[in-house]
């Protein structure tokens, strides 16, 4: 019975050019608002009244992104938690989330980064790629870097330093957090950060179809994490759940973890902890003060 469905697997990949994963791996989800504190729909947790963040440091407004080749823009928005005007002396967090729905659904994540260390602690910029919550365009890998890195530029424009930028990716996000920081465009980043990263387009294809099959069967992406991670000398840490059924800590995180050839490097491997559930099994209280030693190091 597995040698039949494994054979209508392959046929199906065979004959038909247009399966890909490239649909799947961009998971968007549109919105007409950014809802926040109001959000009720599914999140990976959600922390209690202590880690609100006063309106005032809220703020919500779009930016125009342009891919290599592209012939016009593409407007995207942004979330950024901190007082703007305070942004030149300001540590800040580039938050790059993973490839589940939109904003709404990572508002937990930023608003735990912005408290680390203590209360309204940090700056945190996030957006949602093209084609995710009230952005325009349609998801592309492409689009995905010049998305964060307009992000970079309003970063940069007013008046953060490279040495204050600390990249974070989260899962899908690993690969404009991991690029960006190997390749700077707009900015070179002074740290960086990865919560259960992908080694690879080929290496989440098999973990997701469970057969080791040529990539380009099921996806066009070119990330390649593991490679892009031994350009990378800025401080680096790694964190992965032990029990991620999603991304495999070993065929995946370590690969990144271990190909990492720069000064100081970390990692923190959660025990029970399946994708999306690192903060929640860690402790936020835990969580919090090893990232803050990490970027206060």
């Amino acid at each position: 019975m597995k040698k039949t469905f494994v054979f209508i697997i392959l046929s199906m990949f065979t004959l038909s050019s247009c399966f890909k994963l490239d649909s799947n791996l961009f998971n968007n989800l549109k919105c007409s608002q950014y809802l926040l504190d109001g959000y009720s729909g599914q999140t990976d947790f959600t922390l209690d009244a202590s880690y609100k963040i006063p309106d005032s440091l809220i703020h919500i407004f779009t930016l125009n992104s342009q891919a290599p080749g592209e012939s016009k823009a593409t407007q995207i928005y942004a979330i950024y938690i901190g007082d703007i005007g305070k942004i030149t002396t300001d540590t800040v967090i580039m938050y790059c989330h993973g490839n589940k729905w939109n904003m709404d659904f990572y508002w937990q994540r930023a608003k735990l980064l912005a408290n680390t260390g203590s209360k309204d602690q940090y700056g945190v910029l996030m957006i949602d790629y093209r084609g995710y919550g009230m952005s325009s365009g349609t998801p592309t890998e492409d689009g995905m870097y010049a998305d964060v890195d307009a992000a970079l530029t309003w970063l940069k424009n007013e008046g953060l330093s490279n040495s204050r930028l600390v990249m974070y990716g989260f899962s899908l996000g690993s690969a404009p957090a991991t690029m960006l920081t190997s390749t700077p465009r707009s900015m070179t980043p002074a740290k960086l950060i990865l919560e259960a990263p992908f080694a690879s387009s080929a290496t989440m294809t098999d973990d997701a179809s469970q057969l080791a099959l040529p990539p380009g069967y099921v996806t066009t992406f070119k990330i390649n994490n593991s490679q892009e991670i031994k350009s990378v000398n800025q401080p680096f840490m790694w964190m992965h759940g032990l029990s991620d059924t999603f991304l495999n800590w070993q065929t995946n995180g370590l690969v990144v973890y271990n190909n990492y050839q720069g000064s100081y490097k970390e990692k923190h491997l959660i025990p029970g902890a399946d994708h999306g559930e690192i903060p929640a099994k860690d402790g936020f209280v835990t969580y919090s003060r090893d990232l803050y030693a990490f970027i206060k190091r």
